[in-house]
C-alpha cells in the first residue's frame, strides 16, 4: 500500500527567509550592521532541512551546510541519538525508496532502474533506459515496482526479471504518473495533468546580452484519475475534471481506493471512496464553504492495518481529525475543541499521531489519540513550535524541526514507543550567535474591534529606553496572506527581517507585528474573512493592534507609524498607505501585489479562490488592488522589485509607479533589481534594498 500526495500547484506570496540580532558580544562582530545582516555566511548559521528516515531506520538524511552560506547546502545523515553526523554525498540511499517489507529498496540513476538490500548492498540492475527513470512504487506484496519512463507508466517483477509497459500514450496525452497498485497488485491508479488550456504569461529578462521574453505557462489543470488493469490492460476512469487533487490512498488490504479533491475555486471538496471489488464508487464525505479549503491542513489516510480511514476537515472551524470506514460508517471526530491539527499519520491500525496547537496559537506540540476510544496523550513535553514532520518507514520515530524563543530551528526525534524525551538530532548554530544577547519579543494576544475576533502579534522595543519618551513605530507585515508569523520560537521564514527589526531597535524604533486575518494557525473563519475584499480586515487588525499597544504603553509615538513588508506584505503596505494615512506616515513596499487582476493571470490557483475572476467580479479586484487608489497617495512611498520576478511580475510595480506619475505624485521612490526573482538570492541585492528602506524611515519617521 502505498500513500501520495499532490501539493496544490500555486506560487504563494511569501517573501523569502528571516533571523534577529540585537547587541553583540562576539569580538570583532557588530550585528547591528546592515552588511553583516545581509551577508554570507549567515549568523545563526542555515537550518537543517529534513529529507527522510534512512530506509533502515536507523539514521535521518537532511541538507544543511556547516559554513552558513545557503547556495553551498549538501546532504547530510545523523543517527537517531543525535550523536553522529556526517555528510553523505550523493548515496542513492538518500532517495532509495524501501519495500513494504522493509527488506530492499530501489532507486533511479542516470536512466536506470537499480534494486539492492536494504542498506543498499548487493546492488542490481532492473532496467536500464537512454532517458530517465522517475516515479517508483512498490506494489503492496513487494513483488513488483511501478515506474514512469518517457511518460509512460511500466513494470517489474522482482525475481523474474520481467519488465512490461503498461500505457502507451500518445504525444499529445500528459505524462503519467503512478499513484498505487491496488486489488491483489492486479491494478495500478494512475494519475495526469492536462495544461493544455493554460496561458503564456512574459517576464521579460534585460539582464542577459539579448532581451529574452522569459514566457512561462500559467492557469488551473485539468486531472484525470485511472484504474488501469495490468494484464489486460483496460483502462477505467475514474475522476476527470477541473480539480485539485489533495490525497489518494488505498486499503491494506487493496480492495478501496480513496480520492480526496477539490475544485478550482476551492469551495467544494470531495472524499470519494472506490471499491474494487464491484466496481462501485461513494461519497465518502463532501464539504463546501464560502471561502476557500487550506490544502496543508486537509489529509486522508488509510490505517496500515484493518480498513478504517481517517481524514482531517475544518467543519467545526478548526482543522480535527475524523476517522470512518470505507462504506461511510462508524463516521466519528476523534479531536476537538479551539485549536488545529496541523499534520497527522496513523502509527498502527488505532492510533494516529498528530501535531497541534491546543496550548496557544504560537506552540505545538505532537500528541497521540486512539482512533477508537478518542484518548489523547501529549508526548512532548517543553515549549516550542513544531514543524516539517517526517515519520519514519516502520513508524516508530517522528522527526522534525522545533524552535523556541531566540534558539533557531533545529532537528529532533521522538521515540513514539517510548516518548519520554526528544532527541536533538542536529547542533547547526555557529558560536557568534550564542555569544549575542537577543531581544525577545513581546508576544501578546488582544481583541479586535467586534469583541469577539482574537488577534496575536508581537514587539519588539527600543533598545536603551527612557522615561516619558516617544518612539517612532515600524509595522512589519508578513507575505503570503495564508501564512502564520507570530509564534513563540525563532522565525523560520523571515530570519532577515527578523534581524532588521533588531537594527531598527538600536536605533530608536518600536516594531511591530500583527498576525492578521488571513494568517494561518487561527481557524478557518480567521482566514477566509479577507475571501472577496483583500485587504479590508488585515488592515483592521493591524490598526486594532497598534491602538491596543498604544492603550496599554505610552512610548508609542502615534504620529510616527511607518509599515512595510514584501509581496502580499508590499500589497499590505500599499493598501494602508490608501487607507489609512492618517495612521502610516509612510510606507515600504517590496514585490508588491498592486493589481490583482494580473495576479490572477499570473497564478489563478492563488487569487481565483479568495477574488473570483475579473470578468465576473470586478468590484472584488477593484476594492482589493492598491492601483485603484493610487492617483489618492498621499504618503510617501518607497516601492522596490525584482526586474525579473515570475511571481508577481514588475508589471505590477510598473503600473502603480505610471499610476503616480499620471496623478502628479513626485511623493515616492523606486528601486529595481535587474537580476533578482521573487525570492532574492545576491547579499548585495537584499543589503541595498535593506539600506534604502532604512533611510527610507529615516527620513520620513525622525
Amino acid at each position: 500500500m502505498k500513500f501520495f500526495r499532490v501539493l496544490i500547484p500555486v506560487f504563494f506570496l511569501f517573501s523569502v527567509f528571516g533571523q534577529l540580532p540585537v547587541q553583540s558580544q562576539y569580538a570583532g562582530l557588530d550585528t547591528l550592521q546592515l552588511r553583516t545582516i545581509f551577508e554570507e555566511p549567515f549568523l545563526a548559521g542555515v537550518r537543517p532541512s529534513p529529507i527522510r528516515f534512512s530506509p533502515d531506520n536507523s539514521a535521518f538524511f537532511f541538507t544543511w551546510n556547516d559554513s552558513s552560506y545557503a547556495s553551498k547546502t549538501s546532504t547530510y545523515k545523523v543517527s537517531l541519538d543525535g550523536s553522529d553526523t556526517e555528510p553523505v554525498g550523493n548515496n542513492p540511499l538518500v532517495r532509495a525508496i524501501p519495500s513494504p517489507n522493509q527488506n530492499r529498496v530501489v532507486y533511479a540513476e542516470s536512466g536506470n532502474l537499480i534494486l539492492a538490500q536494504i542498506d543498499g548492498d548487493n546492488p542490481r540492475k532492473l532496467f536500464a533506459g537512454a532517458s530517465a527513470v522517475r516515479g517508483m512504487v512498490w506494489s503492496a506484496d513487494s513483488k513488483k515496482i511501478a515506474f514512469i519512463y518517457e511518460g509512460d507508466i511500466w513494470s517489474v517483477e522482482i525475481e523474474s526479471g520481467l519488465v512490461q509497459r503498461i500505457t502507451q500514450k500518445s504525444d499529445d496525452e500528459p505524462d503519467f504518473s503512478v499513484r498505487s497498485w491496488a486489488m491483489n497488485n492486479t491494478k495500478i491508479i494512475a494519475f495526469q495533468m492536462d495544461r493544455s488550456s493554460f496561458w503564456e504569461v512574459l517576464f521579460p529578462e534585460y539582464v542577459p546580452e539579448m532581451v529574452q521574453s522569459g514566457a512561462s505557462m500559467r492557469g488551473q489543470p485539468r486531472i484525470i484519475l485511472t484504474q488501469i488493469d495490468t494484464e489486460t490492460r483496460e483502462q477505467k476512469v475514474l475522476l476527470d475534471g477541473d480539480f485539485y487533487l489533495l490525497n489518494t490512498d488505498v486499503s491494506a488490504n487493496g480492495r478501496y481506493f480513496v480520492a480526496d479533491y477539490i475544485n478550482h475555486t476551492m469551495k467544494n471538496r470531495f472524499i470519494v471512496m472506490y471499491d474494487f471489488t464491484n466496481g462501485n464508487s461513494r461519497a465518502l464525505y463532501s464539504e463546501i464553504t464560502d471561502g476557500w479549503f487550506y490544502s496543508p491542513l486537509l489529509r486522508t489516510r488509510f490505517a496500515p492495518e484493518g480498513e478504517q480511514l481517517f481524514f482531517t476537515s475544518e467543519d467545526t472551524g478548526w482543522a480535527h481529525i475524523y476517522v470512518v470506514r470505507p462504506d461511510g460508517s462508524r463516521l466519528n471526530r476523534v479531536t476537538s475543541g479551539s485549536h488545529e491539527v496541523s499534520w497527522a499519520e496513523w502509527i498502527d491500525g488505532s492510533n494516529i499521531v498528530y501535531a497541534s496547537n491546543e496550548r496557544d496559537t504560537g506552540l505545538r506540540d505532537v500528541y497521540s489519540v486512539n482512533a477508537n476510544t478518542f484518548t489523547t496523550n501529549r508526548l512532548t513535553r517543553t515549549d516550542g513550535y513544531r514543524y516539517d514532520f517526517r515519520l519514519s518507514h516502520d513508524r516508530r520515530y517522528l522527526a522534525y524541526m522545533s524552535t523556541t524563543w531566540n534558539k533557531p530551528g533545529e532537528l529532533y526525534l521522538i521515540d513514539l514507543r517510548r516518548p519520554r524525551t526528544e532527541v536533538r538530532l542536529t547542533n547547526s548554530i555557529p558560536e557568534r550567535f550564542n555569544d549575542i544577547v537577543w531581544q525577545q519579543p513581546d508576544y501578546i494576544h488582544f481583541t479586535g474591534r467586534d469583541e469577539s475576533t482574537r488577534i496575536t502579534m508581537d514587539k519588539l522595543r527600543p533598545h536603551n529606553m527612557e522615561a516619558g519618551q516617544k518612539y517612532p513605530v515600524v509595522v512589519f507585515v508578513h507575505g503570503a496572506g495564508s501564512l502564520q508569523n507570530v509564534f513563540q520560537g525563532w522565525s523560520i521564514s523571515y530570519h532577515r527581517e527578523y534581524m532588521f527589526h533588531q537594527y531598527l531597535n538600536k536605533h530608536g524604533y518600536v516594531v511591530v507585528e500583527v498576525d492578521y486575518r488571513h494568517s494561518t494557525g487561527y481557524g478557518r473563519k480567521f482566514r477566509e474573512d479577507v475571501t472577496n475584499w483583500m485587504g479590508k480586515y488585515e488592515l483592521e487588525d493591524i490598526l486594532d493592534g497598534l491602538n491596543y499597544l498604544n492603550r496599554q504603553h505610552g512610548y508609542l509615538d502615534m504620529d510616527r507609524v511607518g509599515i512595510y513588508g514584501g509581496s502580499y506584505g508590499g500589497f499590505m503596505a500599499l493598501y494602508a498607505l490608501s487607507h489609512a494615512p492618517e495612521t502610516f506616515k509612510a510606507g515600504a513596499a517590496l514585490r508588491a501585489v498592486t493589481n490583482w487582476v494580473n495576479y490572477y493571470y499570473a497564478n489563478p490557483g492563488y487569487t481565483r479562490p479568495r477574488l473570483g475572476d475579473p470578468e465576473n467580479n470586478p468590484e472584488h479586484f477593484h476594492r482589493s488592488s492598491p492601483i485603484s487608489f493610487a492617483d489618492s497617495l498621499s504618503r510617501p512611498a518607497i516601492i522596490l522589485h525584482g526586474l525579473i520576478d515570475d511571481n508577481v511580475g514588475f508589471q505590477d510595480a510598473a503600473q502603480y509607479i505610471d499610476r503616480l506619475i499620471q496623478s502628479g505624485n513626485t511623493n515616492f521612490e523606486m528601486m529595481m533589481y535587474p537580476s533578482e526573482r521573487h525570492s532574492y538570492v545576491q547579499p548585495n541585492s537584499w543589503h541595498d534594498q535593506y539600506l534604502r528602506i532604512f533611510n527610507f524611515f529615516e527620513k520620513h519617521l525622525k
